[in-house]
């Protein structure tokens, strides 16, 4: 390429980060690394109102968790910053006040209160709601008089007559008429920027080659081209990505679940699954590979085979994802993000071996998605009172042998010195063969009495989490509230 590719990433500090935020900053990573070019962030924080310091430091911990490190920015400087457009407030007025000098922008005085009026006249007219221009007509004199009255917005004086158009790296040729676009405020009354004037000005100063972004921004892409024309400057190529859609089709949001990244971390997420993921939401290699890591991204992408298409944000296909992405981990490496992750969630684990947590793994085996369902699946040995489901229950109340057994297995693994999954297995197959009922019927009674539910990790596995003591313990009790239950067993 002619120019070096420099792209960026502009959250807004008003909330955590989306996935489609984060699929945003993915391409335009990706792009960067697979360019050999800079990845930058910046801060779009002019809405002081909406902007938190909270916000700001959610989405720096998910760019981070999510591993997508950024070349230039805030924490890292660069030639170009401050990288805050809070603290680039002269930079916009500088580029302003030559827009109103060139005759390109002019000031408006209009109130808020009579620009809503008019609006809603147009609207009883069966007109768009545009500005009517009536501001851009002053002479000198006028605007000098109402200039002392108060401060003004500033317009930009858009082109009567003609369209603008782009190739847009993903959609091909866009164009729009300049006749359904409107005077758009480039500065506010207050002197903030507004979204598109301060968007050109920073892509501008700090030389970005592509700007790729969500589709949600193509109305706004006319009315940069347009500034960077009125300033005499060459623009970037523009790559609008398509939007993410929830299972019914609509724009993904709250009511589809969760939507921050924050939000599946805690759920048991890898970085390197839901990167995985996004990446696939709009971009593809072959059409047949699914899986890649980071590094193979960073290698493989290409901005031109993002496709134009909606995707739709499938929750079961990560799941999916996830649990490749962890079969993938040596058993060392899955060990250790499960034991972080049930800390992070406020398990003490202080008191359990590295080889219990070892077990614990091994045991949910591939019922293992995500890292939450250490917690979900191993909930029996994690817990010290056991939460019994009603419906596993039921199903032990209909034995009507199961208090015997149950007191009977108790009293024979109480016996049993070694309490290994060897020993355990032996004495229960023993059980079984002595009472005459076939070791799957108590294996399931077990199951029930031990952890609550009628499917669990391996019945050994089960006890040897549990320990002596405690698997004792639930035998008798489940045996006990099976009689208190029972009225066969009262006559």
């Amino acid at each position: 390429m002619n120019t070096p590719v420099r792209v960026r990433f502009a959250p807004s500090p008003t909330g955590y980060l989306h996935v489609g935020g984060a699929r945003t900053a993915l391409y335009n990573y990706l792009f960067a690394r697979n360019q050999g070019g800079v990845f930058v962030l910046r801060i779009e924080d002019t809405d002081a109102a909406r902007s938190t310091d909270e916000s700001l430091a959610a989405i720096f911990d998910s760019m981070k968790w999510l591993g997508l490190s950024w070349d230039e920015g805030p924490g890292v400087g660069g030639p170009f910053g401050p990288y805050f457009q809070s603290q680039r407030r002269d930079h916009y007025g500088i580029h302003a006040q030559a827009l109103v000098e060139a005759g390109r922008a002019y000031p408006c005085f209009c109130t808020a209160a009579e620009l809503e009026e008019r609006r809603k006249q147009m609207a009883e007219r069966g007109e768009a709601p545009k500005y009517d221009r009536r501001c851009r007509g002053l002479d000198a004199a006028e605007r000098e008089r109402r200039a002392r009255q108060g401060p003004a917005a500033i317009r930009f004086a858009l082109p009567d007559q003609g369209e603008t158009d782009w190739d847009d790296v993903v959609r091909g040729n866009v164009a729009f008429q300049n006749q359904v676009l409107d005077d758009f405020v480039v500065v506010r009354s207050d002197g903030r920027p507004t979204y598109n004037f301060a968007c050109v000005v920073d892509d501008h100063e700090m030389q970005i080659s592509h700007v790729i972004r969500g589709d949600d921004h193509i109305s706004n892409t006319p009315r940069q081209i347009l500034l960077y024309q009125a300033l005499g400057w060459h623009g970037p190529r523009f790559a609008h990505v398509p939007m993410i859609l929830g299972a019914d089709g609509s724009r993904l949001s709250k009511r589809h679940g969760a939507t921050s990244v924050a939000a599946y971390r805690e759920m048991g997420y890898l970085p390197s699954a839901l990167l995985n993921f996004l990446a696939l939401l709009g971009w593809s290699y072959d059409g047949t590979q699914e899986l890649f890591t980071l590094a193979e991204l960073e290698r493989l992408f290409r901005l031109e085979r993002v496709g134009s298409n909606a995707s739709v944000f499938n929750l079961e296909k990560l799941d999916w994802m996830n649990g490749q992405h962890l079969k993938r981990l040596p058993e060392s490496e899955r060990i250790r993000l499960v034991s972080e992750y049930l800390k992070e969630r406020g398990w003490d684990l202080s008191s359990r071996s590295p080889e219990w947590t070892a077990m614990l793994v091994r045991a949910i085996g591939d019922r293992m998605k995500k890292l939450s369902d250490a917690e979900v699946h191993g909930a029996f040995a994690l817990r010290d009172r056991l939460e019994m489901e009603e419906s596993a229950w039921a199903s032990l109340r209909e034995r009507s042998n199961a208090a015997e057994l149950l007191d009977a297995l108790a009293a024979r693994l109480e016996a049993d010195r070694e309490f290994s999954l060897e020993s355990l297995e032996r004495e229960m197959r023993a059980l079984a063969a002595e009472r005459g009922v076939k070791a799957g019927e108590l294996i399931g009674m077990a199951r029930v009495a031990l952890t609550g539910r009628t499917v669990s990790p391996g019945i050994f596995e089960v006890m040897a989490l549990l320990g002596p003591e405690r698997t004792i313990a639930r035998l008798e009790q489940a045996a006990s509230r099976w009689r208190e239950a029972s009225p066969r067993a009262r006559v």
